[in-house]
């Protein structure tokens, strides 16, 4: 085999070996950091717990699904209007 060949295959198997050592060390440094910081980070406080309110299906200021629709459909043809 060329001389330079083998010098090439050489370079890329240190290359190769030298991002592998690095990406493994960085995995084992970032588990070791989330370890820690989960072991000497106070806990989080529990959100509030959100008040139910009860929703009644008439109330006046709801839409029905008639004037949702001819809403949305004015938008969009007044955006296509205005952007030609």
């Amino acid at each position: 085999m060329n001389p330079l060949m083998l010098e090439g295959i050489n370079l890329m198997v240190i290359g190769m070996g030298a991002v592998f050592v690095f990406l493994t060390l960085l995995v084992f440094t970032t588990t070791l950091m989330s370890k820690l910081v989960n072991k000497f980070a106070p806990p989080a406080p529990a959100p509030a717990a959100k008040p139910i309110i009860a929703v009644s299906p008439n109330q006046p200021n709801q839409v029905s699904d008639g004037q949702l629709l001819a809403v949305i459909t004015a938008a969009i043809h007044r955006h296509r209007s205005r952007h030609k």
